[in-house]
């Protein structure tokens, strides 16, 4: 499992700028029938510019961080609509958490995962995963957590290739994600990271009407081909 990074510090314009340059290190490379699933929410435009240059199709994955009973700010873990939860073991025994916490902790988050999942297919069935390479892609990797309960739950469907792309990662947050997809892909990896939004000029909340938006582009483009 390979980490490429490319350049140290790169700021973007907005998401669809950052989505534009990480396409530019993702077309030259041989795919096997590839997907580009966009990390809801703020992964999903970055996402859309890479499926459009690739010819591929474009779809969503949901994971949710899980916050400390209490203390939403304070993630304990992640969840995805129907993958396995993953946990900060560290954190959950500092906050000596009990696994019934744990459990109504995962649930809210689960459910609000589903919600999400079901809005943006809107009925249609998501894209086949077995066999082709799927790339996961994020607006950028702070910690990981989410990405690595979306990556695990990508893996149950048997895809012949995960790789992780983002335009910004931490390099701790990049390192880890190597033992979860075969690649991981960082247009930039700065040395001094403090968090995602930086990177950006314009870092505005993506919005489930904005990624129901861009899926439905997706699919017309696609279906007019």
């Amino acid at each position: 499992m390979t980490r490429w990074t490319t350049t140290v510090n790169e700021t973007f314009a907005d998401r669809r700028d950052a989505g534009r340059r990480l396409a530019e290190l993702l077309r030259d490379r041989d795919w096997a029938r590839p997907v580009v699933l966009g990390l809801a929410r703020g992964g999903v435009p970055v996402a859309a510019e890479i499926a459009a240059e690739l010819g591929a199709p474009l779809d969503v994955t949901v994971a949710r961080k899980i916050g400390a009973p209490g203390h939403p700010e304070f993630g304990i873990g992640a969840v995805t609509a129907h993958g396995p939860a993953i946990y900060d073991e560290r954190s959950t025994t500092m906050l000596g958490l009990t696994r019934p916490d744990l459990d109504r902790a995962c649930a809210e988050e689960r459910a609000e995962a589903r919600r999400r999942v079901d809005r943006y297919q809107r009925g249609r069935d998501p894209e086949s995963l077995e066999g082709r390479d799927v790339i996961v892609v994020d607006d950028g990797l702070a910690t990981g957590v989410t990405a690595t309960a979306a990556l695990r739950a990508v893996r149950a469907d048997h895809p012949r290739r995960i790789v992780l792309a983002a335009p910004v990662c931490a390099t701790q947050a990049a390192a880890s994600l190597r033992a979860e997809a075969d690649e991981v892909i960082c247009a930039s990896e700065p040395a001094e990271f403090r968090a995602v939004g930086q990177w950006y000029a314009d870092f505005r909340q993506t919005t489930d009407e904005e990624v129901v938006r861009i899926l439905e582009d997706a699919r017309d483009r696609r279906g007019g081909e």
